[in-house]
């Protein structure tokens, strides 16, 4: 990403952290943000991130992950901006056959992760693996 992508990014995120102060100004006590407003954080945090708009809007990282992820709205990109596909199956028999190593990450949304570095051929029950992950507490 450019320095002048940056800096459209940084304004967009400035323009709408003005527009949630103008909101908060005016409020009442105990009023929800409005959707159109939640709308626009989603759609920026797709694009400079979670954490980097709710630091400048001044909203619970949380609640701006839910809503970009209930909103499908968050897309992993490449450097040229092509972007990437949100979930990728790969069979445990193609796995099996790659030569080389990979490294394959669980990531929980509170954080906890899980890296598995493969390589040869040998491939674990990759799906048992994901399972106790994923139901652990």
């Amino acid at each position: 990403m450019g320095r002048s992508e940056n800096r459209q990014q940084a304004g967009r995120l400035v323009r709408l952290a003005r527009q949630f102060a103008a909101w908060r100004a005016r409020r009442s006590f105990g009023t929800r943000i409005p959707d159109r407003l939640w709308a626009a954080a989603a759609k920026a945090a797709a694009s400079c991130g979670v954490h980097q708009t709710a630091k400048a809007l001044r909203l619970d990282y949380y609640e701006v992950q839910r809503r970009v992820q209930r909103n499908g709205s968050q897309r992993v990109t490449t450097r040229s901006g092509d972007a990437l596909p949100a979930f990728v199956e790969l069979p445990a028999s193609t796995l099996a056959t790659a030569a080389g190593e990979c490294i394959l990450e669980f990531e929980k949304p509170e954080g906890s992760k899980l890296r598995v570095h493969l390589k040869g051929a040998h491939v674990p029950d990759l799906l048992a693996l994901g399972a106790g992950f994923w139901n652990a507490e």
